[in-house]
Formats: structure tokens, C-alpha cells, sequence
């Protein structure tokens, strides 16, 4: 596919997209619709649109790329996806009924009312840390294909091309926020599963091999190992590491994540948030599994016709198998299905993260949502700034990102979320589990800066602390262990006890 081609694509794609935000939000852009959605998004929309948001383009083509990397992980990462699930049942069943029940627009006025101001604003903090960091990752894997494959054809430098990206998200987001996300994040989904499906056929086709057949490949080859029980101290994918990481990784960066929650909280009611959740549940396992199956296909493939794993800068880039293989070995249609399906899934990632940046700090900073506030002249004005600022500092994210990665992006990704998320799942744990106790409210900054510091200092020293032990996802908990102990250290009694209902 040529890269004249792959531009008009792609520019058509955003336009329609454009055409959509302006369509939702030509009569209301107001800071309800942006934050809320005006509370009236429909539970099977949400669920449908979070299957893009949550996927990305890492799921796309890193998570297939991982399947044949020499480090052997084969479907390891289906035992993530298997805690993934637990943690998304825990959100459903703990965490969505007691933000309806306080009425929450950012989820993080729970810490507000049960610790206080400064924890309040350390949680958002964090929150605001962790998911400019994450999103910026998950478009930079985008951007990386669209300037090999398209933009260094026309001389374009990565920065421009980074700078674009953001460009086009910024176009359709800044108006309608979270009701033009919950329209189009439904329509990019479509996208991507039909690409996922599409791929498979298109594979199995080139392979001469029929859907049955080609199950039984991948299930008598060297690729299709899911669970791993040996050396449970020196190995990184074995069975309980990936299956509790999966899991607090999950309620970590989904139930403690204003992004994937400010959806959540869109529908009307506690029962439609949770048929929403039950059911992306169950479409996300089933999803994952088949992107595996893309993997192990990529690479028998790749083997069958002499197909090498791509280059960047001297090193094997397991990434950009994917787009290889599509782009350059197939014919005009799959190299189409793949490029929807990967735009779609890294920007239906990037546009909702930046519409819940937006809502986190005009609501945890700017104070949007106090009635005395929200009819206040020029807070559109202000909401667009910071959409803006949060943009151009995503952009930042991805150039320093650039220049100094060399590892596989979806093993960057939960690595660095086991040390940002890690003190917000102990905030929470300590909101929930120690009822009669509060913390002297201004320590808590130091201890959501100090507990990742010394998990990172276990983490690199822990053949010489732990025998041997080797760690991988699971480092959250401990992060997160770290975090509730030194709030433990800060606490004292209630001087007297909250009523129910309350915090």
C-alpha cells in the first residue's frame, strides 16, 4: 500500500469523525455535556465504545508482536487478561456503586471526603501523572507506524507528525467531550473488531488455510502456550504473577482511572453502569484472545514466507510485525482493514484520555463542577485552554519517549503503571479498609512520592533482597502495600464516627 494511499485513508477517517462532533455538539457544548455526557449515555454504548478505549493500538499490534518475542511469551498474556477480568468484576461490584452512590463527577471527591484536601488533589495528581504518561505511549505506537509506513516517504519529521495526531484528536473532542467520545468511540470500536476478524480471514487465506485448520496450527505450534507454572521465583509470566497483577493492574488503571470511569458514570443509573461493565467483561477476554491468535498467525506467516521482524535504529522492533506484514506482504483490502482498525484503536484510546484530563483538572483544581462556579463566564474558554495544554504536553511525552525507548510499548506501559497507579490503589485501600482511621492529611504527599521510590528501589535490588525473585505486574500491590503501610504510620482514631451514607 502506498503512503498516498494510506494518508487519504486516514484523512477521510478523521473527517468523518469531525463531522460527527459536529453533529453531537452543535446545539450543546456545555461543561455538563463535556464532563457528563448530560448523565443519559446508553449502558450498551458505553460498553461497546470502552472495548476501544481500553484495547488501544498497543493491544492492536504490540500484543501480537509479543506472541513470537525471543523472550518466549508466546499467549502469557492471556493470564493478565484472565486477572484483567477479576479486577473488572471487582470495579462493577465495589467501586461503581459507591461513586453513584456519592454522585460523583470526578471520581476522586471520594478521597476528598474521606482524607481530605491534599489527598484529594495527590490522587488526581497522580491520576493526571499516570494517564498523559500512558496515553502518550499508546499513541506514540501509532505515530511510529504512520511516519515509517507514510510520513518519512514525504520528508515529514516525527515531531510533525506527532503534532498532527494531536491535532486531529483536538478537532472533534474539544466541544462535545464525553458525548462525542461515547459516538465515537462506538464507531472506532466497530472499526477495530471488524478489522480483527477481517485479519484472521485474510491470514488464514494466504496460509490456504481454513478457520479450522488454522486453529489447529496455532494450537500445535511453538506459540500458543497460555499457562506458565514453572519457577514461580525467577520467572516473570508465571500463572498467580500474571493473574493478581492483571487484576490490581486493572482496578488500578480502570476503577481508580477517571478515564474509563467518567463513562461509567455517563449512564443513568448504578444498574446500566453495571450490565455495561459485565458485559465489555466478557467481549474483552474474548477479544484478546483473538488478537493471540493474530499474533501466533502473524508469525507463522512471517516464517512460512521468509519475513523478518523489523528494524529500528539496530533493534528488532517485535511492534512493527504487524503493519509489516500488512502494508507490504498482503493485498490492497487487509493492508485497509489493518489501518482502520489500528487508527481506530489508538485513537479512541487517545481522544477519551484527553477528554478525562480535561475533566479531572477543571473539576479537581478549577472547581467546574461547585454550583457556585459552573455558570461562571468564560469556563468554556478556560476548558478548551486546558484541553490545549494537555494536548501539547502529551506531544512532549512522545518526543522524550522516542528517544529513549528500545523496548516492546505494552510491557512500557504496565511497567510504568505498577509505579503511577501504585499509590492510588493504596489510597483507596486505606479509604475502604480503615474506616475508623484518617491521616494527617498534609504527610500524604510524601508517602504517594516515597512508596514508589522504594518499590523501585525492591525492584531493582530484588535478586539480593528476595532470593532470586523476580518481579513483573504484580509490583503494583507492592507499591500499593508500601503506600497503605506508611499511611498506617500517618494515622490516628476518628474523633468520632461518620454516619452511613457518607464517606
Amino acid at each position: 500500500m502506498s503512503p498516498v494511499t494510506i494518508l487519504t485513508i486516514i484523512v477521510i477517517y478523521f473527517g468523518v469523525l469531525i463531522l460527527i462532533s459536529r453533529l453531537v455538539s452543535r446545539n450543546d457544548s456545555s461543561n455538563d455535556t463535556f464532563f457528563k455526557a448530560n448523565k443519559n449515555s446508553k449502558w450498551y454504548l458505553v460498553a461497546f465504545g470502552m472495548i476501544g478505549t481500553a484495547l488501544s493500538g498497543v493491544t492492536f499490534i504490540s500484543v501480537p508482536g509479543e506472541v513470537g518475542a525471543p523472550s518466549g511469551e508466546q499467549f502469557k498474556y492471556f493470564q493478565f487478561i484472565l486477572g484483567n477480568a477479576l479486577g473488572f468484576i471487582i470495579i462493577a461490584k465495589v467501586l461503581l456503586p459507591l461513586y453513584y452512590r456519592l454522585n460523583l463527577t470526578s471520581i476522586y471527591g471520594y478521597i476528598e471526603g474521606r482524607l481530605g484536601y491534599y489527598s484529594y488533589k495527590t490522587s488526581s495528581m497522580i491520576f493526571l501523572i499516570s494517564r498523559t504518561i500512558g496515553s502518550a505511549f499508546r499513541l506514540y505506537l501509532v505515530v511510529i507506524v504512520l511516519q515509517r509506513y507514510v510520513f518519512d516517504a514525504f520528508g515529514v519529521p516525527f515531531w510533525v507528525t506527532v503534532l498532527i495526531s494531536l491535532l486531529l484528536i483536538f478537532a472533534y473532542t474539544y466541544k462535545g467531550g464525553l458525548k462525542t467520545i461515547i459516538i465515537t468511540d462506538s464507531l472506532q470500536t466497530f472499526f477495530l473488531v471488524s478489522s480483527v476478524f477481517f485479519t484472521i480471514y485474510f491470514i488464514c487465506d494466504s496460509l490456504n488455510l481454513s478457520l479450522p485448520q488454522a486453529f489447529e496450527t496455532v494450537k500445535h505450534s511453538n506459540y500458543s502456550k497460555i499457562f506458565f507454572f514453572e519457577d514461580f521465583i525467577g520467572s516473570r509470566f508465571h500463572f498467580i504473577k500474571q493473574v493478581i497483577g492483571g487484576m490490581f493492574v486493572t482496578i488500578a488503571m480502570v476503577g481508580l482511572d477517571q478515564d474509563l470511569m467518567q463513562k461509567n458514570l455517563s449512564c443513568k443509573n448504578i444498574g446500566e453502569a453495571q450490565k455495561n461493565m459485565f458485559t465489555f467483561t466478557g467481549t474483552f477476554v474474548i477479544i484478546n484472545l483473538f488478537f493471540l491468535g493474530v499474533g501466533a498467525l502473524l508469525y507463522i506467516y512471517a516464517n512460512q514466507n521468509g519475513i523478518e521482524v523489523p528494524m529500528v535504529d539496530g533493534k528488532s522492533r517485535t511492534d512493527l510485525l504487524f503493519p509489516e506484514i500488512a502494508f507490504h506482504h498482503l493485498s490492497l483490502i487487509p493492508g485497509v482493514v489493518f489501518l482502520l482498525g489500528l487508527t481506530a484503536a489508538t485513537f479512541a484510546t487517545t481522544d477519551s484520555a484527553l477528554t478525562a484530563l480535561t475533566t479531572s483538572f477543571c473539576v479537581d483544581f478549577l472547581n467546574m463542577d461547585k454550583p457556585e462556579n459552573a455558570k461562571q463566564q468564560g469556563n468554556e474558554r478556560t476548558r478548551h485552554f486546558v484541553h490545549i495544554s494537555f494536548s501539547l504536553l502529551m506531544f512532549l511525552v512522545i518526543v522524550v519517549f522516542n528517544a529513549i525507548n528500545d523496548a516492546s510499548v505494552v510491557s512500557m506501559i504496565f511497567k510504568i503503571a505498577s509505579f503511577t497507579y501504585g499509590p492510588l490503589l493504596g489510597l483507596y485501600s486505606y479509604g475502604l479498609f480503615m474506616k475508623n482511621l484518617t491521616v494527617k492529611d498534609k504527610l500524604v504527599p510524601v508517602v504517594c512520592v516515597a512508596a514508589p521510590l522504594i518499590t523501585l528501589y525492591l525492584s531493582l535490588n530484588s535478586a539480593t533482597f528476595f532470593g532470586s525473585y523476580v518481579f513483573d505486574n504484580e509490583l503494583i500491590v507492592v507499591n500499593a502495600a508500601i503506600t497503605f503501610i506508611l499511611l498506617l504510620c500517618i494515622s490516628k482514631k476518628k474523633a468520632q464516627t461518620i454516619k452511613t451514607g457518607s464517606y
